[in-house]
């Protein structure tokens, strides 16, 4: 019987932090978008849906951003 002294305000911790974080995802917007992550899994943005234009865009982007990665200097 004397352990419901620690058993009851321990569980009222545990549910007020569980209500604190639930307003605190709900005020960060953690709830506003439940379809997109699953929706964008499923279709993948393609290369070959792309325009020749895009693409050559996107291979020089990936080609400056791998370029400046790297950290070795130049060999002449």
């Amino acid at each position: 019987m004397t352990i419901l002294y620690l058993l009851i305000p321990l569980s009222l911790i545990l549910l007020g932090l569980a209500v604190w974080a639930f307003f605190w995802a709900v005020k960060n917007d953690q709830f506003e978008d439940l379809e997109g992550p699953a929706h964008r899994i499923l279709f993948d943005e393609d290369d070959n849906d792309l325009t020749p234009e895009e693409r050559e865009r996107r291979r020089l982007a990936h080609r400056r951003s791998t370029d400046s990665d790297d950290d070795t200097p130049a060999q002449r």
